[in-house]
C-alpha cells in the first residue's frame, strides 16, 4: 500500500519537475478513487452465492450442473433443492433466476443441463427424467454443507411429472423429503396441449372451423403419429403415492395447463393417497412459469412478486417437519374454459389414412399437368379436335389440379408451423380467420367446385376426348372426391 501511494503522489510535480506536497485527505481521496473505479468489482456482482460446477451419472449419460450455495454463516447444514426442467431442450442457465432466488433465501439449489440423448419430441421417458432428478437429489444429499435430511426436488411443467415420478418411488421416499411443484397439470400432456392450442388460437381472434380442426383433430393426428412422445402420462398416479409434504404452485394467468381444473386434481389425488401435509399457493399476476405477466401469454422479466420467498420459507418449514396440512392460499384463477379429453382416433382417422388421403389426390392433381407434358413431348404435332375435351371441360380441370395441390401443400406447411409454434403466431387475422387459412379455404372451395362442375360434364367430356384424355380427368376426378371428404374433415370447406 506505501509503494501505491508513493507512485500515487510521484505523479504530481511541479514545472521543473520538483514534488509537490499532497495533503492527506486528497491523497485518501486519490486512493479511493482508485481502487473504486479500478479494483472494485461489478455493483451486479453477487457475494452472496458460491457456486461449485458438478456433474453426475444417470441413465447412461454424464450430467452437468451446478450447485449454488449461501456464503453467510449459519448453524447446521442447510436444506437443498434440485431444480427439474420444463418441456423442451434446457440448461442449467434456463433456472438460473430460480436458483439464485432460492440461494439467496438460504436454500442450497443444484441446477442442471437436461439430457439430449433420449429426449425429443418424439422420443423421451418421463422414468428416464424421474432418474435423472434423482440421481441430482442424491448429488445434493451428498454433500458436506447439505442437511442429508432435508433435500428436494422442485419441478416446473414437464417437471412437475416427473419430480413426483421419482420422489414417489421406494429409493425416491429415502431421498426426497419435499417436493415443490409449479404449474403441475392434472391433466395428460395431450389433452393439456389441445388446451393450450385453443387458448392461443382464441387470444389471437381466430373462431370457427380452424380452432376445433388444429386444437382438438391436430393434437389427436399427432398422437396417433406417435410424434407426441408421453402424450398420455397419467400425471395422478404419481401424486397419490407421493408420502413426502408438497407445495403446489400456479399462476392465475397461466394459459398452458389449466390451472384451477389441475389443482383440485391434485389436492385430490393427495388425498386419495392420504397424504394431507401439502399446501397450494395461487399467484394473482403470474404466468405459466410464474413471472409476472399483464394477460398470461405475454411472459415478463420478473419473477411473481413473492414466489421465490414462498418457496424458500415453505423449505425450511418442511425440513423442521413444521409444514402446514391442507393449506391453500390467493385467489383460485377463474378459467376461461375447462379442458376437454381426447378420444383416441377412429380407423378412418388414422395416421396413414390421413397420409392417403392427401397423397392419393396429390398425385392425381400432379398426374394432370404431368401427363400433358408428357403427351406434348411424344406428340408435339397433335392439333386435331378430337384429341382434346372441350375447352370448359380443359379449364376445369387446369382449376382443379392447380388449386387441390396447392390446399394440400399449403396445408402441410401451415399446420407444420402451428404445431411446432403451438399456434403462438398464426399471422393476420379478418373475420376470425387468419389470412393463410382464408387462403387454404378458398382453395378448397376453388377445388370443390371444379370437381362437382367436372363431375357434372363427365358426360360430354369424354365424348369429344380420346382414351388418353377421359383416363386423365377420371383420375383427376378420383383426386377431387378424395380431396373433398378430406378438406370437410379439416375445416376447409365451411366456416
Amino acid at each position: 500500500m506505501r509503494e501505491h501511494r508513493e507512485t500515487t503522489a510521484s505523479r504530481f510535480r511541479g514545472p521543473g519537475g520538483g514534488r509537490v506536497k499532497i495533503p492527506i485527505a486528497l491523497r485518501v481521496l486519490l486512493l479511493f478513487t482508485l481502487i473504486v473505479g479500478y479494483g472494485a468489482p461489478s455493483y451486479a456482482a453477487d457475494y452472496t452465492l458460491r457456486e461449485e460446477a458438478i456433474r453426475f451419472e444417470s441413465g447412461g449419460v454424464t450430467l452437468h450442473g451446478a450447485i449454488l450455495i449461501p456464503k453467510e454463516p449459519s448453524p447446521g447444514r442447510k436444506p437443498a433443492i434440485a431444480l427439474v426442467h420444463g418441456a423442451g431442450p434446457h440448461t442449467r442457465e434456463d433456472q438460473r433466476d430460480e436458483a439464485e432466488a432460492f440461494a439467496r433465501e438460504g436454500v442450497v439449489t443444484l441446477i442442471y443441463d437436461k439430457r439430449k440423448r433420449g429426449y425429443s419430441q418424439i422420443e423421451r421417458s418421463y422414468d428416464l427424467l424421474a432418474a435423472d432428478a434423482f440421481a441430482a437429489a442424491q448429488v445434493l444429499r451428498d454433500h458436506p454443507e447439505v442437511d442429508p435430511n432435508a433435500v428436494g426436488l422442485w419441478g416446473l411443467s414437464e417437471g412437475a411429472w416427473v419430480a413426483p415420478i421419482a420422489a414417489s418411488r421406494p429409493e425416491g421416499r429415502e431421498v426426497v423429503s419435499f417436493v415443490v411443484l409449479v404449474a403441475a397439470s392434472g391433466v395428460p400432456p395431450a389433452r393439456q396441449h389441445s388446451w393450450n392450442l385453443e387458448n392461443n388460437l382464441r387470444h389471437q381472434g381466430v373462431s370457427g372451423s380452424m380452432v376445433e380442426a388444429i386444437s382438438r383433430k391436430g393434437t389427436r393426428l399427432l398422437v396417433g403419429a406417435s410424434l407426441f412422445a408421453e402424450a398420455n402420462h397419467d400425471p395422478v398416479a404419481p401424486l397419490e403415492n407421493l408420502r413426502q409434504p408438497v407445495l403446489a404452485l400456479y399462476g392465475a394467468l397461466d394459459r398452458i395447463q389449466p390451472p384451477a381444473e389441475s389443482a383440485t386434481i391434485v389436492r385430490e389425488a393427495l388425498e386419495r393417497g392420504g397424504n394431507t401435509r401439502y399446501a397450494i399457493r395461487f399467484f394473482p399476476d403470474a404466468e405459466h412459469g410464474l413471472r409476472s405477466s399483464p394477460d398470461g401469454f405475454a411472459v415478463g422479466e420478473r419473477l411473481a412478486s413473492g414466489y421465490t420467498r414462498t418457496v424458500a420459507s415453505w423449505v425450511k418449514d418442511a425440513a423442521r417437519g413444521e409444514a402446514p396440512e391442507r393449506s391453500v392460499a390467493g385467489p383460485v384463477p377463474q378459467q376461461a374454459r375447462p379442458s376437454r379429453p381426447l378420444a383416441p382416433l377412429a380407423w378412418w382417422e388414422s395416421a396413414w389414412v390421413q397420409l392417403g388421403a392427401m397423397v392419393v389426390p396429390a398425385l392425381a392433381f400432379a398426374s394432370y399437368p404431368a401427363t400433358a407434358f408428357v403427351i406434348r413431348l411424344r406428340r408435339p404435332t397433335l392439333r386435331h379436335a378430337g384429341a382434346q375435351p372441350n375447352l370448359r371441360t380443359r379449364w376445369l380441370a387446369r382449376c382443379l389440379a392447380c388449386a387441390g395441390i396447392s390446399a394440400i401443400l399449403g396445408f402441410v406447411g401451415y399446420f407444420g408451423f402451428l404445431m411446432f409454434t403451438a399456434a403462438s403466431a398464426v399471422g393476420p387475422v379478418v373475420v376470425g380467420r387468419p389470412v393463410p387459412w382464408l387462403g387454404l379455404q378458398a382453395l378448397a372451395v376453388a377445388a370443390g367446385v371444379s370437381t362437382v362442375l367436372l363431375a357434372a360434364s363427365w358426360r360430354s367430356a369424354i365424348k369429344t376426348a380420346t382414351g388418353v384424355e377421359r383416363a386423365r380427368i377420371g383420375v383427376l376426378l378420383l383426386g377431387g372426391m378424395v380431396f373433398v371428404v378430406w378438406a370437410v374433415y379439416w375445416g376447409l370447406l365451411y366456416p
